[in-house]
């Protein structure tokens, strides 16, 4: 006799390192971006990051809140590629860890210009 009651046979858990690296990868991958800019000041109270990595997070009432700090390409729409990155990074955490995203806060820090010759 089979029931229906299912247990789970263990639990998930994630490092934030999973989450930062989630954020990381789909700002990357918006036409327009550069690379990520070094965070200052990573940390605070309840808050998590890799400096190196241009992502700050923190996990708020069951929300994440989601600092990007980010270097674009010089021919760019800046608010059309900030409003991508929003896009893209909320999807990709609440898609692959089911968690609620508070916001996506997008920090330019530079524009890369070509070098003159």
């Amino acid at each position: 006799m089979m029931t229906s009651d299912y247990r789970s046979p263990g639990k998930t858990t994630m490092t934030p390192d999973v989450l930062l690296t989630i954020a990381r990868m789909a700002a990357l991958e918006v036409e327009g971006v550069r690379a990520m800019a070094p965070v200052r000041g990573v940390g605070g109270r309840g808050s998590f990051g890799r400096a190196q990595d241009g992502v700050r997070l923190k996990l708020e009432d069951d929300n994440v809140l989601v600092d990007l700090f980010v270097v674009l390409k010089h021919d760019v729409n800046i608010r059309e590629v900030g409003r991508e990155i929003q896009q893209r990074v909320a999807r990709a955490i609440a898609e692959m860890t089911g968690l609620q995203i508070g916001h996506v806060n997008i920090h330019i820090q530079d524009i890369d210009f070509p070098a003159e010759a």
